[in-house]
């Protein structure tokens, strides 16, 4: 078996794939997307860090590999999708370099208190400018956390240490969690006013995009610092001028960037600035921690099958990985969908398995409908692996029944998502050997595709209610590929599934939404 490091990684990771017995090892770094596409035909394994960038077109042209390991957390260089249609496994390193970010998002908040880096450009330039420097203190300051994950949790208990305040906004996580973990529960709101420091620790998904602009700059109190060393464009960063410019923020520490590098941005001309280069994880430490850890996991994975720290596929051996298939597909299509559906933060996921599921180890299925429900969610990268763990971080309840009967079913996985004040529930079977199909939502009962454009639409049970949304659907050219009606047992609704050949757009969902006959719309791809 080949192995092919394509980024600079730490020596103690190379020695790994040099010693395994079956392994031939090539470093080649510094590759142009072209060089890598010409020759990564012949290889079986690719190790990575950030510098490479794993498209499509490279998967394409990857006619024989099996395993992309990172040697870190983010997968943003990856195209999962397209590896995972080709049957590639796609790993991480995760909790390498949790502490090393963490302790990063500390040494920033405090160099940007001190005025440390201006501080020492001024010393070198032979100037003694001690008036013109003068910080704050951290002392009884308070800290306002956007996200509890991993890295999270290790800032709030560094900044405990440093005797600040700590309050936390994640809308994910349970308030008696954070509550238990001795901090203080809050709405984003509530952080954006009374937080003196606000530090990101949350993954850059739709949701998070621009989460920090100016509308919420405005909420906040005057003099607050930013501090964010999670992703780039989770801030906006013209907004984040502005406010600094106009006095609201006193001032940022960036160590990630919209687009990296930046280049000559406004944002880094201004004094109340300081920067890193995403030096996060850059740590002699966690540097020969992932390197180790990838190289074992796509050495293990190569030679014995063993599936480690996988992101899209479970904990296996591969026969049963193959046998397991069709209903690791459906759990997790289940689990994306609950997401679109969501209320708030979860406090129970019951998972039930009803029928024939020929003696077959279900854990995996459970693993995967976790990583569908929890990955847009989640502030730490999902997987096979830790996908429980995280639930149990996050207060979140999980239960699996087993039973002989599924009612009309030969197999049936039924997943119950509770929040506080709803409760969700979506069920699935598969027919034949491999075909997923939804049979029911809530009390909805009908048969669903699990696959493409979606839109999901609850509306009055009368005449024209449907012919409706067709019409408007057609005046914006967006072709319906199928349509599935459910109709309410006991109640004057119907619920209409729609599979669209295009994506249904913000301002159509508004127009039908505003129909006479439509209660709600949820637009998703699977």
């Amino acid at each position: 078996m080949k192995v092919l490091v394509s980024d600079k990684m730490g020596e103690e990771g190379l020695e790994i794939f040099r010693k395994a017995e079956g392994i031939e090892l090539d470093v080649k770094t510094g590759l142009k997307p072209e060089e890598l596409k010409e020759i990564i035909g012949q290889y079986h394994g690719l190790a990575i860090r950030s510098a490479t960038k794993v498209t499509k077109e490279i998967i394409d042209a990857a006619t024989n590999l099996k395993v992309v390991g990172r040697a870190g957390i983010g997968l943003d260089n990856v195209d999962i999708p397209a590896a995972t249609q080709k049957g590639i496994a796609v790993m991480n390193t995760p909790g390498g370099n949790t502490v090393t970010t963490a302790e990063h998002a500390i040494a920033m908040m405090m160099a940007l208190t001190r005025n440390i880096p201006k501080a020492t450009a001024t010393m070198k330039q032979g100037l003694w400018e001690k008036k013109s420097l003068q910080g704050r203190e951290l002392f009884n300051k308070t800290l306002g956390l956007i996200g509890f994950g991993n890295i999270g949790s290790i800032v709030a208990n560094r900044a405990q240490g440093l005797k600040m305040q700590v309050i936390i906004a994640d809308p994910n996580v349970t308030p008696e969690h954070i509550r238990k973990a001795g901090f203080e529960s809050v709405s984003l709101e509530e952080l954006y006013r009374r937080a003196d420091y606000i530090t990101i620790h949350v993954p850059k998904l739709e949701s998070t995009t621009n989460l920090l602009n100016k509308k919420t700059f405005e909420m906040m109190k005057k003099g607050v610092m930013i501090i964010n060393c999670a992703r780039g464009g989770i801030i906006n960063e013209d907004d984040l001028y502005d406010a600094i410019v106009s006095g609201k923020v006193a001032g940022a520490a960036l160590d990630v960037f919209a687009k990296e590098p930046p280049g000559d941005i406004p944002l880094l001309k201004l004094d109340q600035v300081i920067a890193t280069p995403h030096l996060g994880a850059s740590t002699e430490e966690a540097q020969t921690n992932v390197a180790v850890a990838v190289a074992n996991q796509i050495v293990a994975y190569l030679t014995q099958n063993t599936v480690i720290n996988a992101v899209n596929v479970p904990s296996v051996t591969g026969e049963l990985l193959k046998k397991l298939q069709p209903y690791l597909y459906l759990g997790e299509r289940i689990g994306k969908m609950h997401t679109f559906m969501s209320d708030g933060p979860i406090k129970e996921i019951k998972i039930e398995y009803a029928g024939n599921f020929l003696d077959l180890d279900l854990k995996p299925v459970t693993l995967a409908a976790l990583q569908g429900i929890l990955t847009p969610i989640a502030t730490y990268e999902v997987n096979f692996v830790n996908a429980m763990a995280l639930a149990k971080d996050m207060g979140i309840k999980i239960s699996e029944t087993s039973s002989q009967e599924s009612d009309h079913y030969i197999n049936l996985i039924r997943i119950t998502v509770v929040y506080e004040n709803k409760t969700n529930l979506i069920a699935g079977t598969i027919f034949g050997k491999d075909d997923a199909r939804i049979i029911r939502i809530n009390k909805f009962r009908l048969e669903v595709v699990p696959d493409g454009y979606l839109s999901l639409i609850h509306n009055k049970d009368v005449p024209g209610a449907i012919g409706s949304i067709g019409t408007c659907l057609g005046n914006h050219g967006i072709n319906i590929g199928k349509m599935t009606v459910g109709r309410e047992d006991d109640g004057d609704r119907n619920i209409i599934f729609i599979k669209t050949d295009t994506p249904v757009s913000e301002a159509v969902s508004q127009e039908i939404k505003n129909l006479d006959k439509v209660h709600s719309i949820i637009n998703f791809s699977l």
